[in-house]
């Protein structure tokens, strides 16, 4: 399997920065993307950003210009550089990545979130 351990959130003012980090362990054969999703309190988890491993990027209308999402395939760890942070952007942050076990076939995988809370 795929293990992902998210790290980064917190609580931040508004027009603040963070950067959200997330790496992937296990027996990996091949990592094809890796993504951000979040999920707000009463709301369906909606795509943030997401990358491919060929360094093709796609993000939602609401976090361009200001969010910026980087691999690097060598540490198997991908990053979400937050700025401008609006309170709309609070919620739960959730790694993603779709890859290839050694044994196995191409699958999501998920970590277990992490909280980014904007607010004065």
């Amino acid at each position: 399997q795929v293990q992902l351990v998210e790290s980064g959130g917190g609580l931040v003012q508004p027009g603040g920065s963070l950067r959200l980090s997330c790496a992937a362990s296990g027996s990996i054969f091949s990592i094809y993307a890796m993504g951000w999703y979040r999920q707000a309190p009463g709301k369906q988890r909606e795509l943030v950003a997401t990358i491919a491993s060929s360094g093709i990027t796609n993000y939602a209308d609401s976090v361009k210009a200001r969010f910026t999402i980087s691999i690097d395939n060598g540490k198997n760890t991908v990053y979400l550089q937050m700025n401008s942070l609006r309170p709309e952007d609070t919620a739960v942050y959730y790694c993603n990545t779709n890859a290839r076990v050694v044994a196995g076939t191409r699958k999501d995988y998920w970590g277990q979130g992490t909280q980014v809370t904007v607010s004065s």
